[in-house]
């Protein structure tokens, strides 16, 4: 377009078609003709402001050097007692230098706590870098995205299944097969190791059906049946060969997320209509309607078999449960768009994430949050708790919560003190996704800086990296924890083989 996005609203954008979104822009152009005197004020405002802009941030960029020196200054004493390990001293000193606040490298000053991991430059990964003959590529798709990934079993066999987010046409997940053992290397796009999962028959100028989450029914660690949501707002549920069941009509807007409770019998979703809907899986029908929400619907996340968490662009967080006709508990603190809300492990512990920069940790005894997280800089994209701790199968180990965020950081936290843990450093642009291996050993990130790290939270460093052709929107572990896939944004899904 040769105008800004002014003309149209958010919710225009994913609601309407092209043809429409042109004549909303048309008509509006028309409006403004009559009234270019106000435009060019508009202008000038802009120019103004973007002038007012520039300046603060060449104030805090001469502020963040000033600091950057006063830090520099203070720790020459410390450097002096290390310099039998130069190399070390030197990596910290660099990655102080690209880290613009000095307490993202680790606890802030002042506070007691444990030392910052060990920070890794490229250059000081480029030994660790997984290569090219434990990757396998898995490619198909057409279109601009490939969103995330899933491992599964079925009847025995690994599979990993991703899906595509993005136009062309290509409206499909994916579920392809992947061999035990070590990869051979190289492509895999023959048609013999994938099943399409088409939700358009043939080509199509109607709506967008494409796909924007997916979530596996597992029971006893196998995968059963594969639910899929869609911008057209429906939900569809698929067997394992790829056999389409059922399609679930209700929602009046995009699917944002979906899940499955773990006795598999009912699917909740979440959409841009501001609901969340309750399926009843045998009967293919919804259970329950929950309108409680003034915004979009983010997330959702099952506690336990009938009650669940939901998350919105209105700030809010309910906790809710089947055959109530009101949220059983309501969370009011975050001033901005509520991302990602993930029960830990037991169900006790509900972490969210926001946009307006914070991370928090709640329980169903009182209203205001247990801890407040505040160490990021910029918007919280996701959060993931570890698999360890009481009721899991790794309950010596403590649980910890990570958080990626937009200022390119993943941060560890110690949940029952509200505490950072540890600020790992080792992307470059924001960090979309996370995973801890199944032993809570190991943390996988991936970024937009096409960059997967595999950090060890027992030696405090990355010990495993692998960079792509695009940026990475989602990791997952399988359960042996010996396979990592990574999605790209250049179309393809690579699985990694990981030992240590």
């Amino acid at each position: 377009m040769d105008e800004d996005f002014s003309f149209l609203q958010p919710m225009d954008l994913i609601t309407k078609d092209v043809c429409e979104l042109r004549q909303m822009v048309k008509e509006k152009k028309k409006n403004l003709n009559g009234d270019r005197d106000k435009e060019n004020d508009v202008d000038r405002g802009h120019e103004i402001e973007h002038g007012r802009v520039k300046e603060k941030e060449r104030l805090d960029r001469e502020k963040e050097r000033e600091r950057d020196k006063e830090r520099v200054e203070n720790e020459k004493e410390p450097e002096k007692q290390h310099e039998s390990h130069p190399d070390k001293e030197m990596l910290t000193v660099q990655e102080e230098k690209v880290n613009s606040k000095p307490e993202e490298n680790g606890v802030l000053q002042g506070e007691k706590g444990p030392e910052p991991m060990d920070i890794a430059t490229t250059s000081a990964s480029e030994s660790f870098e997984i290569p090219n003959s434990d990757v396998t590529i898995l490619e198909g798709h057409t279109s601009e995205c490939n969103h995330a990934c899933r491992f599964v079993h079925v009847h025995g066999v690994q599979q990993v299944l991703f899906w595509h987010l993005g136009g062309s046409g290509d409206s499909t997940a994916r579920i392809w097969t992947i061999a035990d053992g070590t990869s051979k290397g190289g492509a895999q796009n023959g048609p013999l190791n994938v099943l399409v999962l088409k939700h358009v028959k043939g080509r199509t100028n109607e709506k967008s059906k494409d796909v924007t989450t997916l979530d596996w029914n597992v029971s006893s660690g196998e995968g059963t049946l594969l639910a899929t949501g869609s911008y057209d707002g429906q939900a569809r549920i698929w067997s394992t060969n790829g056999d389409l069941k059922c399609t679930l009509s209700k929602h009046k807007g995009p699917i944002f997320s979906l899940k499955w409770n773990k006795k598999g019998d009912y699917l909740l979703t979440g959409s841009c209509d501001k609901t969340a809907i309750v399926w009843d899986v045998k009967t293919e029908e919804w259970k329950q309607q929950f309108e409680f929400h003034s915004g979009p619907t983010l997330d959702v996340d099952w506690r336990n078999n009938v009650s669940f968490a939901t998350s919105s662009t209105d700030n809010m967080i309910y906790v809710c449960k089947i055959g109530e006709n009101r949220p059983i508990k309501t969370f009011a603190g975050h001033q901005g768009e509520v991302n990602c809300v993930k029960w830990d492990p037991t169900g006790s512990l509900l972490a969210s994430c926001s946009d307006d920069v914070t991370a928090k940790i709640w329980n169903m005894k009182q209203d205001k949050y247990v801890h407040d997280l505040r160490e990021h800089s910029k918007e919280i994209y996701t959060i993931r708790w570890s698999p360890t701790g009481s009721g899991t199968n790794n309950p010596n180990q403590q649980l910890i919560l990570a958080s990626a965020s937009f200022d390119s950081t993943v941060k560890l936290w110690d949940v029952e003190l509200g505490k950072l843990l540890y600020s790992l450093n080792g992307h470059r642009e924001p960090v979309y996704s996370l995973a801890f291996s199944p032993t809570g050993e190991y943390l996988a990130s991936g970024s937009l800086d096409k960059s997967m790290h595999i950090w060890s939270l027992k030696e405090g460093k990355i010990v495993k990296t692998y960079t792509g052709n695009g940026g990475i929107f989602e990791v997952c572990w399988n359960k042996e924890g010996d396979k990592i896939a990574a999605c790209f944004a250049n179309h393809t899904v690579c699985v990694l083989d990981f030992r240590m």
